[in-house]
């Protein structure tokens, strides 16, 4: 995992599509809107196979255990639309804004990459891989993991 210090700029980086690109601005422009330091600090964006876009907001509790990371609440909300449209997420991307206004694009943490491996495995997930941010499957995050099948 890459030092805050050392990520890029949260930027279209060489090779992503124009979907995914409206993927990371949809993202950056709800970070723009809700951003609170030390309570909402990450967006995460998913897109369905339909094309549609599902945002999640990180919400801080004072009660660490009572947080709940963007990714989870994106997960949420692409199966709350479910009924309108495909629920199968082929693109995955979260930005991280730091207090000082950088603003990155970041991997999903230990608890969320199982979360999205249990439902989309096979799905692309946008991460900072030394200087650059690259898309990799989710399941390559957690290569070791037995695949949940519901």
């Amino acid at each position: 995992m890459a030092d805050a210090a050392d990520r890029p700029p949260a930027e279209r980086p060489a090779g992503m599509t124009d979907a995914d690109a409206e993927l990371l601005a949809s993202a950056l422009a709800l970070l723009e809107q809700v951003y609170v330091p030390g309570r909402h600090e990450v967006v995460a964006a998913m897109r369905t196979a339909d094309g549609e876009i599902h945002l999640g907001v990180h919400v801080d509790g004072s009660a660490r255990r009572s947080s709940v990371c963007a990714e989870g609440v994106a997960a949420g909300v692409v199966f709350a639309h479910g009924a309108s449209g495909s629920s199968e997420v082929v693109s995955i991307l979260s930005v991280l804004r730091r207090p000082e206004g950088t603003t990155h694009v970041i991997e999903p943490c230990g608890v969320c990459a199982e979360l999205l491996a249990d439902y989309w495995p096979e799905a692309g997930v946008w991460i900072t891989q030394g200087a650059d941010v690259v898309q990799v499957r989710v399941a390559a995050l957690l290569p070791a993991k037995r695949l949940r099948r519901w």
